[in-house]
């Protein structure tokens, strides 16, 4: 945070001042006490295990300016120079100073959203838009309704424009997340089953996707996918615009010509006479959308198409999202970050590509969050599976029993499946082969991440 002081930080959250100096400066929040250096702002938040109010003493004595706090507080000796804000809730509190904080930005915001592909865009708009601009990007996956209120105090006077992932999985929570954003410009990406458990239906989840223009003003910008079925009907509320990215004749921004160099997308871009040429160094065909949707944003940022194709070739993609490693003994397709029937669609694209002549080993965690659709999506990818011709199929998981009924309906290949991750671990240190390819993809919580690192590493051991 710039030039933020404790006394921005009452009059945000619109609590009272405890303790301390209201003229003390504020760098940072911190929602994680370990995290907590002198200079920061901590916010204790109730969690389902733990209320992070007992860390409080420990943060004053690491030197935090200031803390908010919804329980009385007995001060610890070493940190009376803390300053203590009391409010009534430390979530909202933290939400409100999010909004306070954004009422002093004055650089365009873009926000993306979306049932996949959330963070693969908000990469590729902010690599294309670094082509003529300084731009300010989510930090990882704060893109929730604590996460964006920390990404906002983050962007600094010297940042020209503003690319804000923003996430839901309940509903109203997009509404909570977009009213503080506000963000100028609104990508969404398309419209799956993810979370459909809590929403029910994707009909209610492209609902919850629109509130993202809750607190858009007149004049925004409403960016669709053009080839989403859900989407491509859609019009903006009053007051904005909305214009369509894809490949269909429908796309104001439109893919066309579309190959592979080496296994990495080339297209042109076409914007009414405009065309471009473009490349990318990212694999996937699903890329090339992803692609459009920063075209979209460059062009309403005034840059020229030739700009926005300089900066994405610079796009690398994010960890655990479709990354490639060669690790001597495998090539690791590690897209372990989280998973849904598109993701999984997408991946096995992409991993046919890797190395044709090559074993192909598929490690698939269960997928989470799809309620009555849970059966029917594992047996969708089982399907993706056998026609991506996996040569070993290992799954982890006992959801993931629909998944390996249909692969083996449609495939000869050997199928080991595992409810304990350290026994599918020991597994694929007698299966993996040198020369492998191997693709990881599971739902964030079975943290599949982990075991991809051992083998990225080469230390399956």
């Amino acid at each position: 945070m710039e030039h933020v002081t404790v006394k921005d930080l009452v009059l945000g959250s619109g609590g009272v001042l405890v303790s301390g100096s209201e003229e003390a400066p504020v760098s940072h929040i911190r929602l994680d006490s370990r995290q907590v250096e002198p200079g920061d702002l901590f916010v204790p938040l109730l969690g389902e295990r733990v209320d992070s109010h007992r860390f409080l003493p420990q943060v004053m004595d690491q030197g935090a300016a200031a803390v908010l706090t919804s329980q009385e507080l007995t001060l610890p000796e070493g940190g009376a120079g803390c300053a203590v804000i009391r409010v009534e809730d430390t979530k909202k509190a933290l939400q409100k100073i999010g909004s306070y904080l954004r009422d002093r930005l004055t650089l365009p915001l873009v926000g993306v959203t979306g049932s996949v592909g959330k963070t693969t865009t908000r990469e590729m708009i902010a690599a294309a838009l670094s082509a003529r601009f300084r731009v300010y990007k989510t930090p990882g996956n704060s893109n929730s309704q604590v996460g964006v209120p920390v990404t906002l105090s983050e962007i600094t006077e010297n940042d020209q424009v503003g690319v804000i992932e923003l996430g839901m999985s309940e509903p109203g929570e997009m509404t909570v997340i977009a009213n503080i954003a506000r963000v100028d410009m609104a990508v969404i990406t398309n419209i799956g089953i993810t979370h459909i458990g809590q929403l029910g239906s994707q009909e209610n989840i492209l609902r919850e996707k629109l509130h993202i223009t809750d607190g858009m003003k007149d004049g925004g910008l409403l960016i669709l996918n053009g080839d989403d079925p859900l989407l491509k009907g859609v019009q903006g509320r009053e007051g904005l615009r909305t214009v369509y990215y894809g490949t269909g004749e429908n796309c104001d921004f439109r893919a066309v010509d579309i190959c592979f160099e080496d296994g990495f997308p080339s297209f042109t871009a076409v914007h009414g006479a405009d065309r471009q040429r473009v490349r990318l160094n990212v694999m996937g065909q699903h890329n090339v959308m992803n692609a459009m949707a920063a075209m979209a944003v460059c062009a309403e940022c005034g840059m020229t198409m030739e700009e926005a194709a300089r900066g994405l070739l610079t796009g690398q993609g994010f960890k655990n999202r479709q990354q490639v490693h060669e690790t001597g003994r495998f090539t690791i397709l590690d897209d372990s970050y989280n998973a849904c029937p598109e993701s999984m669609k997408a991946a096995f694209q992409v991993f046919k590509e890797l190395h044709p002549e090559r074993r192909h080993v598929a490690v698939l965690a269960e997928m989470r969050e799809l309620g009555r659709e849970t059966e029917s999506a594992h047996r969708q990818v089982g399907v993706f599976a056998a026609e991506a011709g996996i040569h070993l199929l290992v799954t982890l998981g006992a959801e993931c029993r629909a998944l390996t009924e249909e692969f083996k309906k449609r495939s000869g290949a050997p199928v080991a499946e595992f409810t304990d991750k350290d026994q599918m671990t020991a597994y694929l240190n007698q299966a993996l082969q040198d020369g492998d390819c191997v693709l990881f993809k599971g739902a964030n919580s079975m943290a599949l991440f982990k075991v991809a690192a051992r083998y990225m590493e080469n230390r399956p051991e």
